[in-house]
Order: structure tokens, then sequence, then C-alpha cells
């Protein structure tokens, strides 16, 4: 019987891969175990047998090449070695870097993985081949959970294995960890990284400075049979944010353009609101593994996995925002001076009269808790049949507490008239920095810092918001339980074996958000803060504004707050559950035969989802809220095939195509509904007795949502020029059969009670229970397909004296024509996007590896694309992220065989060397303000600074 990992994993081996890929992987240090063997000389290659033995950096690298190259499906692998060579927050980053992968920034670090320009949603995690349950909105497994120090490899499949359950439509990445037995010796390894951010600290209460540390051990008995291996992680990062938003363009009329001076400036657009936040944050993760292998015969193989992690993030934001906005009462523009971008003329700077900066004291808090356990035993039946079972169970639960508070200049007053609570201002502002990818400029006339004139209240305009502060704290649990049973017969001749099996997946998925308003104590009398709860003042100097009241808010609510349960029809809009029952039945067929290899297979898949939620009738006073439960199932059946053919001198081609699907978002598939009821008879001509109307609409989820569906085919020539060097070139084509977007669809209102308006339609009037809900719905489909273009080369190959320097890119391009809107409009058509995707995604790095001495410098660029992230209320929605880019840098030294240091390695590395700023734009695909030439204005500004890290590593 083949080697094999566990659970649908083991099948993925199966395919052929004979690599010592887990051997080398289980390095979680900077260096990996493997190169042991190799430092008692100074070269970076060794010649053992006649075979050239590719050693360090390359030696992990050449491991992730021979991944790509003995795998049966197109892949991408990336190896404990290239992780180690950068040891990342995350394996996010690691792998963002392989070809047709992208990351998106959330607070600086990457978080979600898109594969070939489609959301993360499109995609599945396994960890050891099994599902992962995610603490996120969706199914979008969150990979800075994972520490890059505790996996040995991770492969991203991009085609289908009909043997591997619950395969993403656009792509599978499996995070693999060690396995004793095949690592076959002890080894201990320790991992100490000290870190800091660059620059003062942004908010005093908060450091810019952690450190990480892990460590590892792996055994076996004498007589080879069982292994163990435990690994820790712990990670205590800190990151700061300088973040600015502006909230809108806007040219005014109606005589309210008379309030800017100089007349000439009247008819420019003027930026109507912005915020200048700086966020801290405080992000500690402590994970460990534990893996128990046993192996008594040639016949038995018995793999029992653990996987623990918890994440908790601290987050403390400190700042101003308010309205520039001449509709406001009392506020001027002077002194304006205008500037022509794309045609229109823009309000560049001048002084606001009239504002009343609110300022705020934020505190977050985030517990993301993660346990996986799997239990897979493969035994060999007969010489040619082994019986493979795996059971697994994977759990993520999410608790966050999003709290926001107000103050103003001014003490101590309420009053029905709003204006009575605010102190005004004179604001000066240049955003000429803004319109030019910097931060813009401010320059405030009152002091926002004095304690003794900063008050605690709500200040904002046009009657204010009617709390004085609020608290949200959505809480998701999604558990996962698997059962995979399954024989494989290993043949003679064209077919090398065919196996056989099934799956059972049982998904739960809850999330609530509990809400509460704050209210100052003494009938919210504005309110001075006491010295014991106040730090030093926040500087927002990096954009002009000065220094702002900054609260210790964790002590300071319960002494000046009293928090009030609050609820509404989005309370109740944001609490659902959704399960799942995937049945799925397998087979396939493994070809080798000559210099053609391959498999072609086939899935039945069979799922049965359930959703409950509520129906929230406002048309009763009070609203109603009654219970919602609906289900449905389908079944699909996905064909796959996979062929390599070896064309000699390292040369190979590669064929796909398969019928791949992915799962609905889960927030989609809610069964909450929010109806309305309308009066159609209110118009001309009036109705008439008899007649048929539909006064009923909602808007809510659809728990009838069936999956994303697609036929997929690639094509790929790949070229190896030696261990760890080789040219691909890849093309795919994917023909969507629907897609799922808002549609206004026909629905049943059965059940519900008129509302005391229907009284308002005439006698004889026939109300039909049939109407309108916009909802998401499977819609038109379409096509995405691009072109992946990667390389690795040891220059060493081209000439002996660049031995050591190397080289390993890759170029992505992305195109679809998915479009998904209801719209007949083309033009609105034409501009709408799918999440997820970049058209152009490239990542460059190099590297020198010699001596001991190992240096690497990697960028890596996306053009822009449109993203989800969390907006105001904890509500995720979309936003146009500009062009992101990053580099990294790194060097080090690993004393060599012969030291007394021997083992020891130091490192060096700095993140995000050149300070990239995230960048976004007002409105999303053909929405918000634009210039006359069509082109849009800026939004977020964010700055994150460098992050520097030292660090030692020993093993032995």
């Amino acid at each position: 019987m083949k080697s094999t990992i566990c659970g649908r994993a083991n099948r993925l081996l199966n395919l052929g891969l004979k690599t010592s890929a887990v051997a080398l992987a289980v390095s979680i240090s900077t260096v990996s175990y493997a190169q042991e063997a190799a430092e008692a000389s100074d070269e970076a290659a060794v010649e053992e047998n006649g075979e050239i033995i590719v050693t360090g950096l390359r030696y992990g690298l050449a491991t992730s090449i021979n991944t790509k190259r003995e795998e049966l499906s197109i892949v991408e692998a990336v190896s404990a070695e290239d992780i180690g060579k950068l040891p990342d927050v995350s394996i996010a980053e690691s792998i963002a870097r392989l070809p047709g992968l992208t990351a998106q920034r959330v607070n600086g670090r990457a978080q979600v993985i898109s594969i070939r320009g489609l959301a993360p949603d499109f995609s599945t995690t396994l960890l050891n081949g099994r599902q992962q349950a995610s603490s996120g909105d969706n199914r979008a497994v969150e990979f800075d959970q994972y520490p890059s120090e505790l996996l040995s490899s991770v492969v991203v499949y991009k085609t289908p294995d009909a043997s591997i359950s619950g395969m993403g439509l656009a792509g599978t990445a499996d995070l693999r960890t060690v396995r004793p037995l095949e690592f076959g010796r002890r080894a201990f390894a320790v991992n100490l990284r000290g870190e800091v951010n660059s620059g003062s600290k942004l908010n005093s209460d908060v450091r810019n400075y952690g450190g990480r540390f892990s460590a590892s051990y792996i055994d076996q008995n004498e007589a080879g049979t069982l292994g163990w291996a435990v690994g820790f992680a712990h990670l205590d990062a800190p990151s700061q944010n300088r973040h600015y938003k502006a909230y809108n363009y806007e040219t005014f009329c109606c005589g309210q353009e008379n309030r800017i001076t100089p007349a000439a400036a009247r008819s420019s657009s003027f930026l109507t609101g912005q915020e200048i936040f700086a966020y801290s944050r405080l992000n500690k993760r402590d994970a460990a593994i534990g893996i128990l292998e046993w192996q008594p015969d040639d016949r038995t193989h018995v793999t029992a996995d653990l996987y623990y992690s918890t994440f908790k993030q601290r987050e403390t934001m400190r700042g101003a925002q308010w309205f520039s906005n001449v509709w406001a009462d009392n506020q001027t523009f002077a002194n304006v001076t205008t500037t022509d971008v794309g045609g229109t003329s823009v309000g560049v700077t001048g002084s606001n009269t009239g504002v009343a900066p609110i300022i705020r004291n934020d505190y977050n808090t985030r517990k993301d808790d993660l346990f996986s356990a799997g239990l897979n035993g493969e035994f060999d039946m007969t010489d040619r049949l082994s019986f493979l079972a795996d059971l697994s169970y994977s759990r993520n639960k999410r608790d966050e507490s999003i709290t926001e508070t107000y103050a103003g200049f001014g003490c101590c007053v309420t009053s029905a008239n709003q204006n009575n609570n605010r102190t005004f201002d004179t604001i000066g502002w240049d955003i000429n920095g803004l319109l030019n990818g910097q931060f813009p400029t401010y320059s405030e006339g009152l002091n926002y810092a004095d304690a003794s004139r900063v008050s605690l209240g709500d200040r904002a305009p046009w009657g204010g918001w009617g709390h004085d502060g609020q608290t949200k704290e959505p809480h998701v649990k999604e558990e996962v339980y698997s059962i995979d049973l399954g024989f494989q017969y290993d043949l003679d001749g064209f077919f090398d074996s065919i196996d056989a099996g099934l799956n059972f997946t049982s998904r739960d998925k809850t999330k609530r958000v509990d809400e509460y308003d704050l209210m100052l104590k003494n009938g919210r009398l504005q309110t001075l803060v006491g010295s014991d709860f106040l730090v030093s003042p926040t500087s927002l100097g990096y954009a002009g504004f000065g220094e702002v009241l900054s609260v210790n808010l964790r002590d300071a609510i319960p002494q000046y707050y009293d928090r009030i349960t609050f609820i509404n029809n989005d309370t109740y809009d944001k609490a659902w559950g959704i399960n799942e029952e995937v049945l799925t039945f397998r087979a396939k067929a493994t070809i080798n035969s000559g210099n053609l290899r391959g498999n072609i297979g086939v899935q039945v898949v069979n799922q049965r989802q359930s959703s409950s939620g509520s129906a929230i009738n406002q048309t009763q006073s009070p609203t109603q809220v009654v219970a919602v439960n609906k289900s449905k199932s389908y079944t699909d059946i996905l064909p796959s095939l996979n062929l390599v053919y070896d064309l000699g001198g390292g040369h190979r081609l590669r064929l796909a195509a398969a019928k791949v699907l992915a799962r609905p978002r889960m927030d989609e598939m809610r069964a909450n509904f929010t109806p309305s009821f309308g009066n159609p008879c209110g118009g001309s001509p009036p109705c008439v007795p008899g007649q048929t109307v539909n006064p009923w609409s909602a808007s809510g989820g659809n728990p009838d949502l069936e999956p994303w569906r697609a036929k997929a085919i690639d094509l790929a020539y790949e070229w190896y020029l030696g261990k760890a060097s080789y040219i691909s070139i890849a093309g795919f084509y994917k023909d969507l059969d629907n897609y799922i977007y808002t549609q206004r669809q026909q629905f049943d209102f059965t059940g519900l009670p008129l509302p005391p308006t229907a009284s308002n339609i005439p006698a004889g009037v026939i109300i039909s229970p049939i109407g309108q809900i916009n909802q998401p719905a499977n819609g038109k489909g379409g096509s995405i397909k691009g072109i992946e273009i990667s390389a690795a080369l040891e220059f060493g190959k081209l000439t002996s004296a660049l031995d050591g320097f190397g080289f390993i890119g890759s170029y992505s391009y992305t195109k679809s024509n998915l479009r998904p809107t209801a719209s007949t409009n083309p033009t609105t058509v034409q501009a709408t996007r799918i999440p997820g995707l970049s058209g152009t995604v490239y990542n460059l790095t190099g590297y020198f590896e010699k001596w001991g001495f190992q240096a690497r410098a990697s960028y890596r660029y996306r053009s822009a694309f449109k993203g989800e992230v969390t907006q105001l209320f904890a509500v995720r929605g979309l936003t146009e992220i500009l062009a992101d880019d990053q580099l990294d840098a790194q060097v080090g030294y690993t004393f060599q065989e012969g030291s007394s240091l021997a083992g020891l390695g130091v490192l060096l590395q700095v993140n995000n060397l050149t300070d990239s700023p995230y960048r976004t734009r007002l409105g999303v695909d053909g929405g918000g303000p634009r210039t006359t030439d069509g082109s849009f204005l800026p939004e977020t500004y964010e700055k994150y600074g460098r992050q520097f890290l030292f660090g030692i590593n020993y093993r032995f």
C-alpha cells in the first residue's frame, strides 16, 4: 500500500506523490532540520551518489516544486522551509505569494485568500485533508488563526480530485502538519522572535513591541512503530494604523452655496465629512498541535491529530470625526482654493467655520477559539485491497465586543436643542495630499485634549444620535463533524488503482449580535472625565490635527455609562442558524501507463440544508417576530479528469476538466425576512371591487439557495530545469452555470396577519398573499478565465559566479464577464464585478543563500478589487480596494558544523519595508461620486508602518 497522511489527505498522496516533503516540512524554526545533513559543507548543494542534493532555502523550494511535479492535479505548494525562511505572522502571508493566489490585508495583516480571482467563499480550507470550521460570518477561513511554525506544508489544489470531498469551486488549500514516523528521528527546535513597529506609539497605553516563541518536539520508539510530535507557538504581536476616511464629495445649490467664499469656488465639489483615527492593537495567539502515529506492521497505520488555537485581539482607537457641510447650521467655507481633478473643480484648501468635531474613544475585543481533531486508520486487507477510515471534528467560535463613545468641546449641558450641546470651531483643511496618495492636513482652533473643557456626550449634528455610545457584540459558532470511509484496490495495467467510498459531513453555524446603547448617567448630562480614567492624549499629527482626549474606556464605562439593551429589526435580522448535511459518494480510477498518468472520477453529492431565522413583521405594532424554519435538498453529479503527459527532458503537459460547485454564503441562506405592506389603491385609477391587488413586499435571505455551479477546464505546460528550478505556463476557464446576487422574486406571505393599514384598501378588493421580495437568488452565470506564469531559477545554473543567487516569480492575469446584477442597464451591468477579482497579480522574490548566509526580498502586487470588509454597525459590506503592494525582506546567518554554535541561527526581518498604504475609493463598481472624466475620488487612506523582527532559533 502507498504511504498516506490521513483521511482525505491519504488519497492525495496516493496519487503517486513520493516525496520527502514531510520530512523536510516539519521544520518549524527558520532553518529546516533537513538542512542538517548538508551543513558540514560550505556550499548550498552537495553531491551524493552522483545526485545533486539541494539544501537550505533551495531544499525547501525543491520540495515544493517536487510536489507540484508529482501531483496529478494542478497544484501550488509551499514547504516549511519556505515558510520558515520568511517567518510570517500566519500561513496566509506565505501562500499569498503562490501563483494565482492573493491575500486581502485586514488591519495590516493578510487574513483571507482568493484563488484565481474568486472570492474566498469559493474556496475550501482543509487541515490534513479535513474541512475546517470558520469563525467568519460565512465559509471563508481566516488564515491568521494558523501559525506557520506549526504547519509542515500547504498544497493548494487548483483542479479537483474525485477522492477529496468538499473541494471548492475556485480551489482547495490543504494545510498539513508533520508525520513523525515519516520524519524518522528525534528532533527538537525552538524559535524566539522580538518585534517592534516603526515610529512611536499611537496610543500611549498600548505598546508597539511584542514577540513570538515556538517549540516543537518529534520522536519515536526504537522499533519505529510509534511516533509522536508536539508543538506550541505563541504570538504577541502589536500593530498600529494611522487611519483617514473621507465621507463624500458634494456640490451645493439652492442658496447654500452662498456660504462659500470666494464666489468663484461656489460651483466646486467639497469634501463633506471626514474622520482621523489612531488605532493600536495587540494580537495574542496561542496554538498547539499533538500528533500520534502508530504503524505496528505493514498492514496497519493509524494517526491521531489534535490542533488548538486561541486568538485574542484588543484594539484601542482614538480620534476625531466631523461633517464639513454648508447644509448644517452655522457652517461656512472661507478662503477656498480649488484645483481641477479629472475635469471637475474640487475645493482643496480653505477654512470651515461652525464645526463641532466628535471626539471618539473606542475599545474593541475579539476572541477566536479553534479546535480540530481527527482519527485516521488505513488497513491492508490483502496485498491489493485496503480500507480507509477517517473521523474528524472542527469547531470555531468567535466572540467580539465593539464599543464606541462620543465626546466634544464644552461642558456640561443637555438640551432639546442639539446646538446648545455643541461648541463650534473653525478648522482649516488642505486635501491636496489625499488627492495625491498621502494624508490630508487639518488645523483646529480648539484644544481637544483639554480635560477641563472636553466632555463625554452626544455631539452629532442634525439632532444627535440619541445615545452617548454603543456596544455591539457579535457571536459566531460553527461546528463540522465528518466521517469518511473508502476502499482502494491496486491494479496492474492502464489503471494503477481504483478507490471508492463515501463521506458524510454535518455543518452547523449560528450567529447573533447583542446590541447596547450607552447612556451617560444623571440624565445624559455632559460629563467631564476624571483624571483616574485618563491617559496621555493621542496625537493625530500625521494629519495635522493635534491631540485629542484619551480615555481608559475599559474602566470608564461602568463609572460613567448605563448600558441599555437595544433591539430593533436589524437585531433579529442578524440572528440566524444554518445546518447542512452533505453525503458524498465517490469513485476514482488512477491512470499510470508509460508517460501518461492521471485520474478519472466522479462524485455524487447530496446536500440537505436547513435555515432558521425570523419573520420580522413591522407592519404590526409592536413588531411581531415569528420563528421561521425552512429546508431544501439537492443532488449534484461532479465528474473530474486530471491527465499528465511526460514529454521527456523535464517537459510536461497537463489537462484537467471537471464540474465543480461552491455552496452559498451562509448569511444569504438565512430564513429571515422583513415584510412591508403598501396601498396600491391610493392612486389613479382607483381599485374596484373584485380586483386583486398585491400589496405585500419584503427583503431578506433565501434558505432555498442552491450552490454556484461551474464547468472548468485547465491546460498547463511545465518545464523542470532542476530540483529548485522550473517554468510553468497555465491557462484556465470556468463557465459558471449560475451566480448568486440580489433579485426581486415572487414570495408567498400566507400566514401573516393583515396590518391595520389594510383598512385603507376599499371593501371588495381582493388582497393576494403573493407579493415580491428582494433576496439573494441563483441567477445568470458567466465565465472567468486567466493565465498564470510562474518560474523559479537558480542563477548558479547560468554561471558559477552567481552560485547561491536565485529568483522566484509569478504573474497572473484574470478576466471575468460575470455581472452579478439583475440590472438591464448596459452601463450598470458593465460596471459590476465579482468580489475578490484582481485583474493583475504578480509576486517577485530574489534570494541569496551560501556559506550559512541567507538573504531574501519578496514583493507582491495586486490590482484594484472589490473586497468584503466590516463596516458600520458590525455589518459586512463591500468596498473598492485600490491597488495594493507589499515588500518584505530578511537576512540571516546559521552557524555551520565545526562551530561551537552549530545549529544556532539569527535573523533580521522587515515586513512592509516601503510602508505601503491601504487605500479605498468612494463607491463600489460604478457607484459613488465621480469627476467629469469618470474618475473616482479617494475614500480611505491608512498606513501601518514597518514591522521589524529580530530572532534566534536553535535545533538539535
